[in-house]
């Protein structure tokens, strides 16, 4: 199987993916990956192939402003979430697998919040946890990159330009601005989310506060928390293990 690009227009958006469509699928439910801020949906390239080897449809969108979708006026994090819902109705499917990475980790977890019948199977690798009232401000790690980081990042304008180009870096500001903002709504809707849920988890360098972590997974109906001690892209850094615990996971029964 082979993915198909194309686009489609979502409330006025235009929305770019990839799609191995039905054809040879031995599981009706498709896996949706979801890539992070500043990438787009070729960081999954390896991890899609490994899903098509094992008979399942895979879906991999461009978040808007990213990849080939198109740049907006807005970048709200929520918006990201309507986007995947969005494209998930326009495709009539009724139950999706989904997986994301940082910013696409919370946009998937909005999904299964706001249509918890939809979401079969949730993976969320690396998202940094939004701040409850009373938290202390967001702050990331002193720890300096490792040497495969610096690899990665020095070369990634090489290996995937498009991705690097493409990006709307106006967002960074935006980003930021709601990183900062406490979000209590998407606390109080996680307990609504009816997805078998896993967490992937960095060590040093990565960007899940622990202690909102543990408030996570304590809400959270039924999850499991795996930590690596990789940094913040953990299917980039460290596929091999990345594969062996989440390949499992969408494949059960």
């Amino acid at each position: 199987m082979e993915l198909t690009r194309t686009k489609v227009t979502l409330d006025g958006v235009n929305i770019a993916y990839r799609d191995s469509a039905t054809s040879g699928s031995i599981d009706p439910v498709p896996v949706m990956l979801v890539h992070g801020m500043g990438g787009d949906g070729h960081t999954w390239d390896q991890f899609a192939q490994a899903l098509l080897e094992r008979g399942r449809r895979v879906i991999i969108p461009d978040l808007r402003g990213h990849g080939r979708s198109a740049h907006t006026p807005s970048y709200l994090f929520d918006e990201f979430g309507d986007d995947l819902r969005r494209l998930c109705d326009d495709l009539d499917v009724t139950r999706i697998d989904l997986v994301g990475h940082s910013l696409g980790g919370y946009a998937c977890s909005r999904v299964a919040q706001d249509r918890p019948e939809l979401v079969r199977r949730l993976v969320v690798e690396e998202s940094p946890l939004p701040l409850r009232p009373g938290d202390p401000p967001m702050s990331l790690t002193g720890r300096f990159p490792t040497l495969p980081e610096l690899w990665h990042a020095g070369t990634s304008v090489i290996r995937h330009p498009r991705a690097v180009l493409a990006f709307d870096r106006s967002m960074t500001s935006t980003a930021l601005a709601q990183f900062r903002k406490p979000n209590p709504v998407w606390w109080e809707r996680l307990s609504g989310i009816e997805a078998r849920t896993l967490v992937l988890v960095g060590g040093p360098g990565g960007m899940v506060d622990p202690v909102k972590l543990t408030a996570f997974a304590e809400l959270l109906p039924d999850s499991r928390v795996v930590r690596y001690k990789t940094g913040h892209s953990i299917h980039r850094d460290n596929y091999r293990q990345f594969e062996a615990d989440v390949l499992p996971f969408l494949m059960a029964e």
